[in-house]
């Protein structure tokens, strides 16, 4: 089955990173990802830019609207994902736990939904 692991955390704790702790964690954020490579369970695995960068798009009553950001609301954004092949929500919550990231921020874990053909 396929899952989506969905990592959130607060960009600035990020930013606060020394220049070392940052390469640190990209390297072992580089390295997990090989290993689950090497495993035959990823499928892939993007960081994402700031949220500055991104824009939300709603369409009401057939009406575009695009705003900055994600809501303002949120305290954790999203900052990456990793989408693997796990036997069950157990194996994908042991892979969750493997990421660096889970030490900063959280990991959600959802199952893919495969939309049934008619």
């Amino acid at each position: 089955m396929k899952y989506v692991l969905l990592v959130y955390g607060e960009e600035n704790d990020l930013f606060t990173l020394t220049p070392e702790q940052g390469a640190r964690l990209n390297a072992d954020s580089l390295e997990y990802t090989r290993e689950l490579d090497r495993q035959g369970k990823l499928i892939v695995a993007q960081a994402l830019q700031p949220v500055r960068t991104s824009k939300s798009l709603r369409r009401r009553q057939g009406k575009r609207l695009v705003t900055d950001g994600p809501f303002a609301e949120t305290k954790e954004q999203l900052l990456g994902f990793v989408m693997v092949e796990a036997a069950d929500l157990d194996e994908a919550l042991a892979i969750a736990e493997g990421i660096p990231l889970a030490e900063l921020g959280t990991i959600e874990v959802r199952a893919i939904y495969d939309i049934p053909e008619s």
